[in-house]
């Protein structure tokens, strides 16, 4: 059960560092940033003091913000620590990637220098892993959120609540949140620069001329893409200026830039995403395509600016480069949602998958008069009025539970009568004599037979090479739209939607035989066996309940067999 449960504490972790990294990017100002960092820590981290350490123009670093105890405000905020005694610190220790962690065994020769600093007292550490008051953390912020960049600042963490020092996931997620940080810092900083610049400009107006150029300046040596676009009227979003920045990360000239919008470049998928940020004060972030055809993730902020008192206003849109950030959360989603060894969805997401086609409330009256309350039985109202496609995600069909409110019962159509824009799922008919055409969600679990002798005999160096070739021989015999997870151990399972009972029977028989071939290990071949059970998913049934009726299967069509057939097939 606790490798079972480690993706949904991974899971947790994620949504909250979501949450404190959304919160860095509602800040108005660089105040309201530096304290929106320290109190992340707090919220999303798991510690109880954090503090800001922000790099001067002289170099030396202030305490801007601290976050967690009002005590360590009164006493370190707004002091200065020497950026020599901040280079030995961040010289010290061990290195746990970009983070800096000084034991308390090393760090009492830091006690007298002029960093400001919290102490509390506390008892010694009585385990190898547990905090000591004296250790100390800290997570260097570089300019553009990357270690090779200019230092700008130090996130310091102390005191977590659990009482240990931070395990590997912990340490990820802490660089993780730096680098957000870091970016957040210097988009704060490069808002207040464009605000201040937005400000001249409405104090300047009778000296048009001047505002003119020192709006020139700003917009062509920012550091960020910058693009000025028509406002409104048939051309609206045409490209009418673009800058170096913008055009570097596009690989395209500015003479080509002006023949082009914003629409023209955005990601097929983005396209409704670009269309709702059209606006003053839009921002999103979306994909546009560079010159030699591939694609790169930007967030884009609007502003409008007039001509002038009374004349033609038009769109500033400023594009900042985040592929790095989205890189980085997507493979941090990944590995909460996938088994780290065979590279399969995990149990968590296998859940998640199975229950959005799930509701609580099936119509009363069974398929027959679901089919005649909605314009096509088989889906959704198509442009035409007839059925279309159940809608998907990743080739997975998904209804529409999570929009509507999970388990919520239908609302009433016009004139009264039902409608449910969920769509159902049903079992076939339980007869296997009888085929009423219809296709259900088949859940199949398979239990390797003969796996833990692989294990005993060969060493799980052995086992784990069995359970990745079983995971891509069970991949490729299935459809593409279709999930194969492993649930732990050497347990898989397989929905695979719109079977028969007939369908699904083929599809346990080609996949048991597919894993029967042998599997070569260090030199020497292996086999293993599998046995399948089928449940069907429906709604009125909950997640757990489909994977248990599927597993009592298995075991029923385990025990039918003897252990020979189990490992001939």
């Amino acid at each position: 059960m606790e490798a079972e449960s480690e993706p949904y504490i991974r899971l947790a972790t994620l949504r909250q560092l979501h949450q404190v990294v959304a919160d860095l990017n509602t800040a108005r100002s660089l105040a309201d940033t530096l304290q929106t960092v320290a109190d992340g820590v707090i919220a999303g981290l798991g510690y109880e003091l954090s503090a800001v350490n922000l790099v001067r123009p002289d170099g030396d670093l202030v305490v801007a913000a601290v976050g967690g105890s009002a005590g360590a405000e009164a006493l370190m905020a707004g002091r200065v620590g020497s950026r020599a005694s901040w280079d030995r610190r961040l010289s010290m220790g061990d290195r746990w990637g970009d983070l800096r962690f000084i034991p308390h065994t090393e760090g009492w020769v830091l006690d007298d220098d002029d960093v400001p600093q919290w102490h509390t007292p506390g008892p010694a550490p009585r385990f190898a892993d547990e905090w000591h008051p004296m250790d100390r953390l800290f997570a260097p912020l570089y300019a553009a959120g990357g270690s090779g960049g200019e230092l700008i600042g130090v996130l310091s963490v102390d005191k977590p609540r659990n009482g240990r020092r931070p395990g590997a996931w912990g340490r990820e997620a802490l660089q993780m949140y730096a680098f957000h940080a870091a970016i957040a810092i210097g988009n704060a900083r490069l808002r207040g620069n464009m605000q201040r610049a937005l400000l001249r400009l409405e104090r300047e107006q009778q000296a048009l001329r001047a505002s003119e150029e020192s709006f020139r300046q700003a917009f062509e040596y920012a550091p960020s893409g910058m693009a000025i676009a028509e406002m409104g009227g048939d051309q609206h979003g045409h490209l009418l200026r673009t800058n170096d920045a913008l055009c570097r990360l596009l690989g395209r000239p500015a003479s080509a830039m002006r023949r082009y919008s914003f629409a023209d470049l955005v990601h097929p998928e983005d396209i409704g995403t670009l269309l709702r940020t059209s606006h003053e004060g839009g921002r999103s972030e979306l994909r546009l395509a560079r010159r030699d055809g591939t694609y790169v993730w930007v967030s884009l902020r609007n502003s409008v600016v007039a001509d002038a008192a009374d004349g033609p206003r038009f769109l500033l849109t400023h594009v900042e480069d985040i592929e790095e950030r989205k890189r980085h959360e997507l493979a941090l989603a990944h590995r909460a949602s996938h088994d780290s060894l065979t590279g399969l969805p995990n149990s968590a997401e296998l859940r998640t998958r199975l229950g959005s086609r799930l509701c609580a409330h099936p119509p009363q009256g069974g398929r027959a008069e679901f089919a005649e309350g909605l314009p096509g039985a088989d889906g959704l109202p198509g442009a035409d009025g007839g059925a279309g496609p159940t809608p998907a995600v990743d080739g997975f069909p998904l209804g529409f539970d999570e929009f509507e409110g999970f388990g919520s019962p239908p609302p009433p159509a016009a004139g009264g009568v039902p409608f449910d824009h969920h769509v159902h799922t049903f079992a076939p008919n339980e007869d296997d004599d009888v085929d009423d055409g219809h296709k259900g969600l088949a859940v199949l679990f398979c239990d390797l037979d003969g796996f833990k002798s692989i294990n005993d005999r060969f060493g799980h160096h052995a086992g784990d090479a069995v359970l990745i070739e079983v995971a891509r021989r069970l991949t490729n015999g299935v459809r593409d739209g279709d999930t194969v997870a492993r649930l732990g151990g050497d347990e898989f399972v397989v929905l695979a939607d719109g079977l028969g009972r007939a369908d699904a029977q083929d599809l346990a028989v080609r996949l048991r035989n597919a894993i029967l071939p042998p599997i070569r290990v260090d030199g020497r071949a292996v086999r293993v066996g599998a046995s399948f059970g089928i449940g069907w998913a429906g709604c009125g049934m909950s997640a757990e309940e489909v994977l248990h009726s599927a597993d009592q299967r298995m075991y029923v069509e385990k025990r039918s067999r003897s252990k020979e057939r189990r490992r001939a097939g």
